[in-house]
C-alpha cells in the first residue's frame, strides 16, 4: 500500500456511504492521531485502539443525525500524497468552507488541525480537508 492515510479516508468515506454504525481500519500512529482529532472536532462518536497483532487495529464508531440521517461527516479530501506533497506556512493556512471545516496538518509538533497550527504559529504538511 502506497497511501495508508488516502485507504483510511477511503474506508470511513465508503463506510459512511452504506451507512454503517462502525468500521474498522488498520492501526498507526499517524491514523490514531487523525482519529483523536476527528472525535475532539465531533466528527465521530467514538473510537477504540485494538491491540493484535504486530499492528493492530483502529475501530471507529460514525456519528449520525438522529432525525435526517445524515453523517456528521459531509467530506473527507485528501490533500498531500506521496506522489505531492503540499506544504504550508503558518502565514497562509488553508481555510475549509471559510473556517467551518477542518483541515489536518502533520507538523513538527506533531499532528494537529489548522487552528491549532496557526496559534502555534507553525506549518506542516497539509494531509487532509473534513468537513
Amino acid at each position: 500500500m502506497t497511501d495508508p492515510i488516502a485507504d483510511y479516508l477511503t474506508r470511513l468515506r465508503n463506510a459512511i456511504m452504506a451507512h454503517h454504525r462502525v468500521v474498522e481500519v488498520p492501526a498507526s500512529n499517524l491514523k490514531k492521531s487523525i482519529t483523536k482529532i476527528l472525535f475532539e472536532k465531533g466528527y465521530i462518536l467514538n473510537y477504540k485502539f485494538i491491540e493484535d497483532g504486530p499492528q493492530g487495529s483502529i475501530k471507529v464508531a460514525l456519528k449520525y443525525d438522529p432525525v435526517t440521517k445524515q453523517s456528521a461527516i459531509k467530506k473527507l479530501k485528501r490533500v498531500s500524497t506521496p506522489g505531492l506533497r503540499q506544504y504550508t506556512g503558518c502565514k497562509d493556512m488553508p481555510r475549509v468552507i471559510n473556517g467551518l471545516g477542518i483541515a489536518i496538518l502533520s507538523t513538527s509538533k506533531g499532528v494537529m488541525t489548522d487552528k491549532e497550527a496557526a496559534a502555534e504559529k507553525i506549518g506542516g504538511e497539509v494531509l487532509c480537508y473534513i468537513y
